[in-house]
This record gives structure tokens, sequence and C-alpha cells, in this order.
């Protein structure tokens, strides 16, 4: 089994706002696409034009009616890797492949190292793990570490290909284990939460919340207008009675 090494300083890691996401499925595309071209290519599709993504996707974007009446609404969940801190994924690997990163907590695969007996998936709680039919290898996603290590992309673009993709900007990236940065000060204004922190894996993911819909000040009660009975010209009591058959 793989141990996990003695947990570092720097968190890298995405905030996902419940919010914001409007569940375009962008993320996930722009994912595929930078994926299947980059380190950990290709992504197949066992069955592109059938019900279910059948094939390897990093990123799965899940929509779901949430609440009751006027405090309904629809939330898009989108679901991938939380790189956790005890990742239960990594521990029953039996080779090694499966492996957390002292130096910015990334969990990642070695699919040179892989024997694709899928421990990993039956271990992890959020089916955060995908295996590769064609490759006979478990994938995952891997916050895209070709493009924010690439000193050959401008230093303002080094984020997640799903991060940069994203029009409602409900995603952002960076470190969750520095408490003055971005993200986390983020997470701490909008009261963002962990993944089913219960089971003990510290994922470093966060979401925030969806905010409540303000309520709409329909102002005071217009006016009905004079009862039959309250009107007093004749004329305008005929016009009334006209009109009201």
């Amino acid at each position: 089994m793989t141990s996990l090494p003695q947990p570092g300083a720097k968190k890298l890691g995405l905030v996902i706002d419940l919010d914001t996401c409007v569940g375009c499925q962008a993320c996930a595309t722009n994912c595929k696409e930078w994926n299947t071209s980059g380190h950990m290519g290709p992504l197949p599709d066992q069955h592109p034009y059938s019900a279910g993504q059948e094939g390897v996707w990093f990123n799965r974007v899940h929509s779901y009616e949430a609440g009751d009446g006027e405090a309904g609404r629809t939330v898009h969940f989108p679901r991938s890797c939380l790189h956790c801190e005890t990742p239960a994924c990594v521990t029953v690997c039996p080779t090694g492949a499966s492996y957390k990163r002292a130096e910015d907590g990334i969990v990642l695969v070695n699919t040179d190292m892989c024997i694709g007996c899928q421990l990993c998936a039956w271990a992890c709680p959020y089916g955060a793990r995908e295996f590769d039919e064609d490759q006979g290898v478990m994938k995952k996603c891997t916050l895209c570490i070709d493009r924010i290590y690439n000193e050959e992309i401008p230093e303002a673009r080094r984020v997640p290909a799903c991060v940069s993709t994203c029009p409602a900007n409900a995603r952002h990236f960076g470190d969750l284990g520095d408490p003055d940065s971005d993200v986390s000060k983020l997470v701490a204004e909008r009261g963002g939460f962990e993944l089913m922190p219960e089971l003990g894996y510290k994922p470093v993911n966060r979401y925030l919340p969806p905010r409540r819909a303000p309520k709409v000040d329909a102002g005071p009660p217009k006016d009905a207008g004079p009862l039959p009975s309250q009107i007093t010209n004749p004329l305008l009591r005929w016009v009334d009675k006209v009109l009201s058959r």
C-alpha cells in the first residue's frame, strides 16, 4: 500500500461557487479538450452518442432541484477530484501509482505503474476516479499541472483549463493552505465548505453555498377603486354596471 507524505504548507485546489455556476458544461468540455491533447491524453469515449457519458471525464456537472415553492432553485454541482489531505485512493494503491505530492498537495496517478485494479475507484467516496478502458489504467483530475507550472504560458493564465473557461467566474484556483490567498479569503467571506467532512479525508477543494434569493418588496397594496355602491355619479354607475356584465 502507498504511504502519504508529510502535509506541506501549500495546498493547491479549487473553490467552486454554487451560486453562480449555470451548468453550461464549459468546464467539462475544456477539461476534456485540454487533457486529451495534454500529458494525460487521450481521454477516450467508448460510446460518445449514447445517453450517458461513457468515457473519461475529469470534471462532471450534475444538476439538482433544491427546495420547494418560491424557495426552490436549480443547483448545478461540478464534481472532480478534491485532492484530499488524507486520500483513501492513495493509501489503498498496491503499486504506488496513486500518490500525493508533498510540494503542492496535488493527487496524481503514474499511469506507467498503474495496473488498472480500480481499488482507488472503490476507495474514493467522491467518485472522482476514471478508468480508461483503452489503456487499462486509472486517470483523474490533475489540476492541469502541465498548465499551472508551464512558464511558457503567461502567469495570469496559469490556471486549470476548467477555471480559464468558466463564463460565470464560478471556479477559482489558488493556494488554500495560505490564509491570505484570494481563494482562502473567498472561502472565509462566503462560508465555503468541504464535501462530506465527516468521512475524515479532508478534501482541499471548497464549495461556496448558494445565496438566498432576496425577497422582493411588492410595496403597498394597489387601490382596487371604489365599490359600486360608493359611486355617486349616476352616469358612472351606469357605465360600471354595463362594463361589469
